[in-house]
């Protein structure tokens, strides 16, 4: 998708000619002349990037950026703020309101470009969840921003431990995060937690841009923000810096209160993308777990099921399919209440999971139903499993939530793909044998095992 830009600048001129370069480098540029029209377009198209000005006919650019931030549809929106003005007070102002980047007039167009392909490359995590946080924040059952973040660890990577202890000792009033010193070796060491932000001191040559890369090359920093403190650096190197990875660049000279706001907003970003990564996670197990039992649920079962049966094509091996489902379940419910039948299935889950092994498939497919997959199973083991799987819930009894004891029985039906003919048949059809396989022992009186062979 096209990354679409909302340019703010009350100058018609600086509009345009912003337009022309975003439109040259397949952007989409959108474009507003004051604070309020900044503030409609970007609750109405979400841009993934706002370029705004500090000063503008209606309203300060600050003034505007706070609105941005305090409103949950706009709120994780980069914003680079652009000013004539290059004042420590007003930078400090925009990054204090929550402005990801400052860039003075006249700005390099190189190093804008790399500005923002940075920023953009870090909301793609929350661009693929939006939908889903937007669905969820409409029906009322999104979390709350909050308010602000943890204290986190802070680690000073440097060359030298003259400047390293000197930043050390600068951002230690300022912040209430954790900041310790540490070498390259133990920068890329995997014991121990890691830092969530590096702050690297360093010219910017081959050993910094290195150790960047190796940083987000390893699973426990792949996602810490990176910022790098150059010494100095050209504009052709600073952009190779935000395109290989940093984050934020800042001068040696920098003033450590606006360090202290750059940190705290990549935090924040960092610590977004977490709870973001968290949320597509918890909605991945979600999909395929049963919340009640913590098994593997129908969907998640059948997906197995189809891959196992290739398997088993391939390798010639058979396997074995069982469908189990408790015996007058409906009267537990009935009698005792839901709370109990829950308690039941949870202990059910239980003792057929220990008594299978671990490679083995174990689903619930329905209420009181579940669904084992036992791979590189013949008959005779398949039996066996089957049988231990009865013995196993029957052996004592359960415990229900008053304290009452309840003894539970299971029926199964087994089917196994076991004719000399593997993965002829459909997986669907071994399913549907040990199905019909379960009825009939249900019909023969329940707490037993039923066979059902293949049709060759």
């Amino acid at each position: 998708m096209v990354g679409r830009i909302l340019i703010v600048d009350d100058v018609a001129t600086n509009r345009i000619v912003l337009k022309v370069k975003l439109g040259a480098a397949c952007y989409r540029p959108m474009l507003a002349a004051d604070g309020a029209g900044c503030l409609a377009i970007a609750r109405a198209e979400a841009p993934d990037l706002i370029l705004l000005d500090l000063k503008l006919p209606d309203m300060s650019g600050i003034e505007v950026l706070r609105h941005l931030r305090d409103d949950p549809t706009t709120r994780d929106i980069p914003v680079i703020m652009i000013s004539a003005m290059s004042d420590p007070a007003s930078r400090l102002a925009a990054l204090a309101a929550g402005a990801d980047e400052f860039m003075a007039k006249p700005y390099d167009d190189l190093l804008l470009m790399a500005r923002m392909r940075s920023l953009l490359r870090a909301r793609e995590l929350p661009a693929d969840v939006g939908p889903r946080g937007a669905a969820l924040q409409a029906l009322g059952l999104a979390e709350a921003a909050e308010p602000f973040e943890r204290p986190v660890l802070i680690g000073i990577v440097a060359e030298r431990a003259d400047p390293t202890a000197k930043w050390r000792r600068d951002l230690a009033p300022l912040l209430p995060d954790r900041v310790v010193i540490l070498s390259r070796e133990e920068a890329l060491e995997e014991s121990g937690p890691a830092p969530d932000v590096f702050l690297i001191t360093s010219r910017i040559g081959d050993a910094g841009l290195r150790l960047m890369s190796d940083l987000r090359s390893r699973p426990e920093t792949r996602h810490a923000a990176i910022c790098i403190l150059q010494a100095d650096a050209s504009t052709e190197r600073a952009a190779i810096a935000f395109d290989l990875g940093a984050d934020d660049l800042v001068g040696a000279s920098v003033d450590p209160r606006e360090l202290r706001l750059r940190l705290r907003n990549l935090m924040r970003r960092k610590q977004r993308g977490d709870r973001q990564r968290e949320t597509v996670q918890t909605g991945l197990r979600l999909a395929i777990i049963d919340p009640l039992t913590g098994l593997y649920n129908r969907r998640y079962a059948a997906a197995h099921l189809a891959a196992m049966a290739e398997r088993a094509q391939e390798s010639g091996h058979p396997f074995a399919v069982m469908v189990i489902d408790l015996d007058r379940f409906k009267m537990v419910n009935d009698r005792w209440g839901h709370a109990a039948g829950d308690a039941v299935l949870i202990e059910v889950a239980r003792r057929l999971e220990k008594n299978l092994r671990q490679g083995d498939l174990l689903a619930r497919i329905g209420g009181e139903e579940f669904l084992v997959a036992l791979t590189d199973t013949r008959l005779s083991d398949a039996r066996t499993a089957a049988e231990r799987l009865c013995q196993a819930v029957q052996e004592r009894p359960i415990p229900l939530p008053g304290g009452e004891p309840l003894s539970i029985t299971v029926s199964i039906g087994l089917a196994v793909d076991d004719a000399g003919a593997v993965g002829l048949e459909p997986v669907a059809e071994v399913v549907n044998r040990a199905d019909l396989a379960l009825m009939a022992s249900k019909n023969a009186g329940r707490n037993q095992v039923t066979i059902s062979r293949t049709f060759a």
